[in-house]
């Protein structure tokens, strides 16, 4: 389950430096939130909030929020319209794709004056008769319904027959309301059942308890199911194949209780995924056994070959390494000459009185100037300094 806490609004407010005082627009939709809290306390500048595709089966905890104009629930759990009378400023409401099976709640959105705009569609009471009629004469403050302008005269029509709309609704919704109860109660033996087959999963336990011996006998059913295990035993990754395809293929009402099953499904099978891929932690590496003996590794895991050398009474080894390890060129060296590196020959020593350019060799031939050509010195004229 997951919570409203300060710190996803604050990730969710960064647009206004991560400030939730202040805060008059947060989008929360997508996070598999069960619950509307804390909003009414931390953020009561609100002006549009955003809690579409959640798992809400409630409207709370919002009526504080006295400047919200804007609040989207669509793609939730909610069956009724309640709890908004706080939220003064209201001006549109969106509870698209819902679970609304009470179309009278709507009565509750009167106190509502500013509220222009109201999304029901997809909702069970949609398919009311007399839907739009009820709604259009209950709330006169409303300019449109289900993105459809109310236009004067509908308005008008909608008033007239009121009193009988009203009374069809209410039957409507007593028929309604005794089908959502068996719905209740057909989920929560199938949970029921769901809990007992897992148990029934659990490696170790075959559905049977140890005192069970009469059942045990030879020639006996259980004894025979038991011999057919062991000749055919069944693979967990089959099974567990075939129950998703019976899970996702198997028909079902459109209910609070199947979007929630079909949200926890999903949920175990991606915590089942995750879990499959952590780390395993590594063995502590062995580079030399208890009694002495030296291993080679290759952690690498680089593809090689031995193979023995008769003639030269040696193994060679023929080993796969990367490319940019893979250099065509090799070194020949006189094996007689085995001595170590002198390092000091790489560079050509300079000495301790020669400055860079003697290291570097003789010294350049000095530029001759042309204007100096044909030049005589004229003892009576003092040199230049």
């Amino acid at each position: 389950m997951v919570y409203v806490t300060e710190d996803l609004v604050r990730r969710r407010a960064e647009h206004n430096e991560c400030e939730i005082f202040s805060l008059e627009e947060v989008s929360l939709h997508q996070q598999d939130i069960e619950r509307i809290e804390h909003l009414d306390r931390w953020c009561r500048e609100l002006r549009i909030l955003y809690l579409q595709n959640n798992l809400i089966p409630r409207i709370e905890n919002v009526g504080r929020l006295k400047k919200l104009e804007y609040l989207n629930l669509a793609l939730n759990n909610i069956e009724v319209i309640e709890n908004l009378e706080g939220c003064e400023s209201l001006q549109k409401l969106d509870l698209t794709v819902n679970f609304v099976g009470c179309l009278s709640s709507v009565e509750s959105l009167r106190h509502n004056i500013h509220l222009r705009e109201l999304f029901l569609v997809g909702n069970p009471c949609e398919r009311f008769e007399g839907y739009r009629q009820f709604v259009v004469a209950t709330l006169p403050q409303l300019k449109c319904l289900d993105g459809t302008e109310i236009s004067r005269s509908e308005r008008i029509r909608a008033s007239q027959g009121l009193e009988e709309v009203r009374r069809r609704v209410a039957e409507q919704e007593r028929e309604y309301l005794r089908r959502r109860a068996e719905e209740k109660e057909e989920a929560r033996r199938k949970e029921a059942g769901e809990e007992e087959e897992k148990k029934e999963r659990k490696p170790g336990f075959s559905g049977r308890w140890s005192t069970d011996i009469n059942n045990m006998a030879p020639g006996s059913e259980e004894n025979k199911e038991n011999q057919e295990l062991a000749e055919n035993p069944k693979n967990p990754e089959v099974d567990e194949e075939e129950r998703e395809r019976e899970f996702w293929h198997t028909p079902c009402t459109f209910t609070p209780e199947s979007r929630l099953e079909a949200h926890r499904h999903l949920e175990e099978k991606r915590r089942a995924k995750e879990k499959g891929k952590e780390k395993k932690p590594k063995a502590p590496r062995t580079l030399i056994t208890a009694d002495g003996q030296v291993l080679n590794l290759n952690e690498p895991k680089l593809d090689f070959s031995l193979t023995e050398d008769e003639e030269n009474s040696s193994i060679v080894l023929d080993l796969a390494v990367y490319s940019k390890n893979d250099t065509p060129e090799r070194l020949e060296v006189d094996p007689s000459k085995r001595t170590a590196i002198d390092l000091a020959n790489i560079v050509p020593r300079q000495s301790a009185k020669a400055g860079p350019m003697e290291a570097s060799g003789a010294a350049p031939p000095p530029a001759t100037d042309r204007c100096s050509e044909g030049f005589v010195e004229d003892p009576d004229i003092p040199p230049l300094i």
